[in-house]
């Protein structure tokens, strides 16, 4: 329950209101400032002077959109006036931003006359991509909406019709298929004919419910033939033959109701006269037509939603206008029709039938969220929503032949709006891309866990690798079937009936005959999911493996290394972290495995890290850290660093590396080239290795915490085939993209990359060797 002082202090604390406008470029020396502003400002001035177009090339006008309003149906509160309802349109602003990456100026117009307001917004044309009408009342809001759309070039949406009418419709599409009805048998009812009652029932005939079957109710009573009261254009459209005259006889044997009018309009005795398997849209703010409570009380059949986050679906307007927006900004639309109202109807409907990430069960509660009478629309926060609806709309666009600017490629748009997401799902998108590519087969040992199975359906929808899951087959098919999964193209192991039984387990009695293991050890052990699955790794029939999920990193790491090995060269393994930031990526070793590494072993972390990076196509730049910057103090430690430093500049010469250094010096390439000119290290560094596991360890989880980076990993170094951990508190998305840098990583193995590091690798092993002598 939010208070109403907590709502005012969050309003007004800090910097008052909730936008600001922040600068995309940099203006910190004169020469920035004479580009920004005179004399330089004028090029690009005219450039669009000689090419209107242009304005998308120089300008924000293809990324900016105006939420404007008069105040006049400012949420349940009325006519309150431009200036009151200013909040609300800084809140419309904070939900583009937030949900689409979209920027937006509010602009309160204070005027009750449609041709004025008609007027001034269409003068601001030539700032705006589009345009977003809010809180304006009816029938003053058609009237205005209209005449903009015919006037302007840029697309016109007033979101209070259409938002409401997009999402509810998505809902009425999957609540059909729920209760096994066809849209163009049901009968509707509509409580509610201003702005958005009106926009929902011409959508509902949009997608396919017949203007016969639809019945209007406002305060007057059904609307009618022969009305006269309280009737405009727009309600006489619905006007229909009928001698009902009250929302309650209009009700008896309608299968579906949608209400945006106000609360307690809907009696219990009205929904039981309804049809079997009602569908109730109660959805009126902030109180519903009827409570949710009421309502299942009176029917156990229906399926009710309504615009609360208490409840089960919530029809929320922010599932449509900002990806929306995004799709006909991004295809720089010149309107936005019914076609792409259409598509973002559906994109929603079919969303909401994909398995739901744990990051959105997370977010509402941590109960298990599936297809069906409580779940029949995507929530607000689900990541997803603007990677299915922008490009849906963005598709419509271009088929209906209102893109001016058609996208050519789909999933390089896809990729672009993962990146607007944030910077580690971009870098995600690599890996899976490659992935993609070549998949490989990559083995699960916690194969009957239920993460493990939804990732690789996942993964097998996404042709990013073949899973292998390890256990039992019956129960993994029991678990796939309660989750509603489909095992097509995962393969199940169970170990100990496997045909491979008998040979893994005298190959592995060879490997380990000599560490304490007697052949009745290696026949209990082989049945164990870890073992079983390395040897698999191991003997070529998978390319990598995943595990971790109910385990520690020994218990994962142990068998690894026993079984599969080190990579020639290696004498060690190391655990890297990729820190991705919003406009940069870090890398940290090792933050997993070698304590207090010597200098011979930080020498080789930092050759292997390097190598790693490498795969990535980003150029290492390597700093190895310490308390010291270049000998400004003495001491074991220092000298430490020191030390595995000039071994990795003679072991490989053509490595940017140097050390050792203070961690703000490495990352800042002003106190470089101040204070440090002769260091080899120019532009920063990319890669930081730190002295030891305390260190590595207390480095990443700060700058995930407090920093916001994205953490991936960790990424064991030094084995010779891809084994990658995962931890409990791992999400299915994690492992997903997990599976990708393994498949990446198996791809470059079976490519021969890393190579020409095993020779270096070796040098120092034998350096390290001959000291020890």
């Amino acid at each position: 329950m939010i208070r109403k002082q907590d709502a005012l202090d969050y309003h007004e604390q800090g910097r008052p209101g909730k936008i600001e406008v922040i600068s995309t470029k940099s203006c910190a020396t004169q020469r920035e400032l004479s580009l920004a502003y005179t004399p330089g400002v004028a090029d690009p001035c005219m450039e669009i002077f000689a090419n209107p177009d242009d304005a998308f090339r120089y300008t924000a006008k293809g990324n900016l959109v105006a939420v404007v309003s008069n105040g006049t149906a400012v949420l349940g509160l009325g006519d309150i006036g431009a200036l009151a309802g200013k909040p609300v349109m800084e809140g419309k602003g904070v939900l583009f931003k937030r949900f689409a990456d979209i920027d937006v100026f509010d602009i309160e117009l204070n005027s009750h006359d449609p041709d004025e307001i008609v007027k001034t917004v269409a003068m601001l044309e030539p700032t705006f991509g589009g345009i977003n009408l809010e809180d304006i009342k009816a029938p003053e809001c058609f009237y205005i909406e209209e005449h903009l759309k015919k006037m302007m070039n840029i697309p016109v949406f007033h979101d209070d019709q259409h938002g409401t009418a997009i999402i509810s419709g998505a809902a009425l599409l999957n609540a059909l298929e729920v209760v096994g009805k066809k849209i163009h048998d049901i009968k509707v009812v509509f409580s509610g004919a201003g702005a958005a009652g009106i926009a929902c029932a011409k959508f509902y005939e949009t997608l396919g419910v017949q203007r016969k079957n639809i019945l209007l109710v406002d305060t007057k009573g059904v609307v009618h033939k022969g009305r006269t009261d309280g009737m405009n254009p727009y309600k006489e459209y619905f006007a229909a033959e009928t001698d009902l005259r009250t929302l309650e006889e209009a009700m008896k044997g309608a299968d579906a109701f949608c209400g945006v009018s106000k609360k307690g309009v809907v009696t219990k005795a009205m929904l039981k006269s309804m049809a079997d398997n009602p569908i109730v849209f109660a959805m009126a703010n902030p109180d519903p037509e009827i409570t949710y409570e009421d309502a299942l009380d009176a029917r156990d059949d229906v399926i009710m939603a309504t615009g609360r986050s208490d409840y089960p679906n919530q029809v929320n307007n922010v599932l449509g206008f900002p990806f929306i927006f995004r799709g006909t900004l991004d295809a720089r639309a010149s309107s936005i029709n019914d076609e792409m109202k259409k598509a973002a109807a559906l994109a929603l409907a079919t969303l909401a039938k994909e398995d739901v990430p744990d990051s959105v069960i997370r977010a509402y509660g941590g109960k298990r969220i599936e297809f069906g009478r409580e779940y029949i629309i995507p929530k607000p926060f689900d990541p997803r929503v603007l990677l299915w609806e922008a490009p849906a709309v963005a598709k419509a666009a271009m088929t209906s032949g209102v893109a001016r600017r058609p996208i050519k490629d789909f999933e390089a748009y896809r990729d672009s709006l993962e990146a607007r997401l944030g910077k580690s799902r971009e870098v995600m998108r690599f890996f899976i891309h490659r992935a993609q590519s070549e998949p490989k087969r990559i083995v699960f040992p916690e194969g009957e866990e239920e993460k493990i199975i939804r990732a690789a359906q996942i993964i097998v929808d996404e042709n990013i690798a073949k899973p292998v899951l390890l256990g039992s087959r019956t129960l993994i098919r029991q678990r796939a079937a309660d989750l509603g999964i489909s095992l097509d193209g995962i393969e199940m192991v169970n170990p100990s009936k496997s045909e491979h039984l008998d040979s893994y387990t005298t190959a592995y009695f060879q490997k380990r005959q000599r560490k304490g293991v007697t052949h009745f050890d290696a026949e209990r052990e082989m049945k164990m999911h870890d073992i079983f699955g390395m040897m698999m790794v191991d003997k070529g029939d998978a390319d990598g493996l995943i595990s971790g999920l109910t385990q520690g990193y020994p218990d994962t790491v142990r068998p690894a290394l026993q079984i599969i090995g080190k990579k020639d060269g290696a004498s060690i393994i190391a655990g890297l972290y990729m820190l991705v930031f919003k406009n940069q990526t870090i890398f940290i070793a090792d933050a997993t495995v070698n304590i207090d590494p010597t200098a011979e072993q930080l020498a080789e972390i930092a050759i292997l890290t390097a190598e790693k990076v490498k795969q990535f196509d980003i150029e290492p730049r390597v700093a190895l850290l310490s308390f010291s910057n270049f000998g400004s103090t003495k001491h074991p430690l220092t000298e430490k660093v020191r030390k595995a430093t000039a071994i990795v500049k003679r072991l490989a010469p053509d490595l940017k590396v140097d050390g050792e250094m203070q961690a703000d010096t490495a990352v800042s390439p002003d106190i470089l080239n101040e204070l440090y000119p002769f260091s080899t290290l120019k532009g920063g560094a990319n890669i930081l290795i730190c002295p030891d596991l305390t260190s590595a360890n207390i480095a990443y989880k700060l700058l995930a915490k407090l920093a916001g980076a994205t953490a991936i990993g960790p990424m064991l170094l030094g084995i010779r085939k891809p084994v990658y951990l995962i931890v409990p508190g791992n999400e299915v998305t994690d492992i997903v993209n997990i599976s990708a840098m393994a498949v990446f990583e198996a791809q470059m193995s079976s490519r021969g990359n890393g190579a020409a590091s095993s020779k270096v690798l070796q040098k120092i092993q034998n350096k390290s060797e001959s000291t020890t002598a």
